[in-house]
């Protein structure tokens, strides 16, 4: 080697060094440029760390194309999520399966909620009609912009001739 090709390899490593602290500063810029605009007041339905998908349906929501809707927990708590005009009942059970892990994580840390145990025990309903098809529309139910859906306990109907597990773990139990 000699000492021209060695002077390109120093002046490359010095490229790529310079690249790399500008485009992290640019990145810790744009975090604190983030970080200031979701403190303000305006701005506090926006998530902390906030997805292209939030974001869009954020805007969604402001253009009249998405929906707002109330959710109305066992605990008499509630809480609020945006959904697409569009949306199924698969998709809202999806945005509250998000939005109460990230209100979860955020107040206690880290904390597993078992999604599968909870739609298998309980379901929404919206004017006492069960929301039991992922892939109805919620607009089929006659959910609206500021409607309010609730969780109620899932039973299966008599018609099925089934039990949930439940029911038969108790029965099978009781003998």
């Amino acid at each position: 080697m000699d000492s021209s090709s060695v002077g390109m390899k120093g002046e490359e490593e010095d490229n790529v060094g310079a690249e790399y602290n500008s485009s992290s500063v640019k990145k810790a810029k744009l975090l604190s440029t983030l970080a200031t605009l979701l403190d303000d007041p305006v701005l506090t339905d926006v998530p902390r760390k906030p997805t292209l998908s939030d974001v869009d349906t954020l805007i969604s929501l402001e253009l009249g194309s998405a929906m707002r809707i109330a959710v109305l927990k066992l605990d008499n708590t509630s809480l609020d999520v945006a959904v697409m005009n569009s949306g199924t009942v698969k998709d809202l059970k999806l945005v509250i399966k998000k939005k109460v892990n990230n209100v979860e994580e955020s107040m206690m840390g880290h904390r597993h909620i078992s999604w599968k145990h909870v739609w298998a025990n309980f379901c929404l309903a919206y004017q006492n009609e069960k929301l039991l098809h992922d892939n109805a529309a919620l607009q089929d139910y006659g959910i609206r912009n500021n409607s309010q859906v609730h969780f109620v306990p899932y039973v299966m109907s008599r018609a099925s001739q089934r039990h949930s597990r439940r029911r038969r773990h108790r029965f099978f139990h009781a003998l």
